[in-house]
């Protein structure tokens, strides 16, 4: 065991999950609601997540390429099973302002992102046990890669209507499990670097499921394909080349 004091870790995950919040401040620049900026928003959404999905299959793999895999399978299979559900009955679901169908596509990229969080809090928890060096750096990294994150949050609420700060309030609600698992990962640190790579392909897994099956489809009946495809691969451009600047 390290030196390194468990409210160093907690803190230094506690930052992460708020970075997730400034990730709002850019939808400060759209402007309109409607059906093409709703799309549009879908679509960037979608690059962002996409891009973050192939980071953690990377990841996951270079730890354990099986139980990478299998995270991933069992990750589809959730989401799949999540999804269904909020569909089947949408007037019963809401999140803050939203209802209906808006609140079930709220609810899913909250909750595909509160499942990436798991994952990313495990990972500053491990990196710790390593010395506060180490913890540190990842924190950071984490932190930054954070913000993008939020902006997906932000490119799926806003256009829907709600407001900027509340946007800003469930991104660090879906990052709340960083601070919250990173003490424990980072105090038995060897059993949870064993099932880091299933958590990994699990949010990967669950990511992409929700692009391609609820973000994409809905973009692409809102904003032209070629609007829709050209904003998809800027958005997952960047985000690859973000990460591979942080990472």
């Amino acid at each position: 065991m390290s030196d390194v004091s468990v409210t160093t870790v907690f803190l230094a995950a506690l930052v992460t999950a708020l970075a997730t919040g400034l990730g709002a401040l850019p939808v400060l620049a759209i402007r309109g609601s409607g059906r093409r900026a709703l799309g549009v928003s879908n679509a960037a959404a979608s690059g962002v997540m996409l891009g973050a999905s192939a980071s953690l299959a990377f990841q996951g793999i270079d730890r354990s390429t099986w139980r990478t895999v299998a995270g991933m399978l069992v990750g589809v299979v959730f989401i799949v099973v999540a999804s269904r559900y909020l569909h089947a009955h949408p007037r019963d679901h809401a999140l803050g302002a939203l209802r209906g169908d808006d609140a079930v596509k709220a609810l899913l990229i909250v909750g595909v992102m509160t499942v990436h969080s798991v994952a990313e809090g495990v990972g500053v928890g491990a990196a710790f046990g390593g010395g506060d060096t180490l913890g540190i750096l990842i924190a950071v990294a984490i932190a930054v890669h954070n913000i993008p994150e939020g902006l997906a949050i932000s490119l799926v609420l806003v256009p829907r209507g709600t407001s900027i700060p509340a946007a800003a309030g469930w991104s660090i609600v879906s990052s709340l499990p960083q601070p919250l698992l990173a003490v424990p990962a980072f105090l038995f640190v060897d059993a949870f670097g064993g099932i880091l790579p299933a958590a990994l392909g699990f949010a990967g897994g669950a990511m992409i499921w929700m692009v391609a099956r609820e973000l994409l489809p809905e973009a692409l009946g809102q904003a032209s394909r070629r609007a829709v495809f050209a904003t998809a691969a800027a958005s997952f451009a960047a985000m690859m080349v973000f990460q591979a600047i942080l990472l």
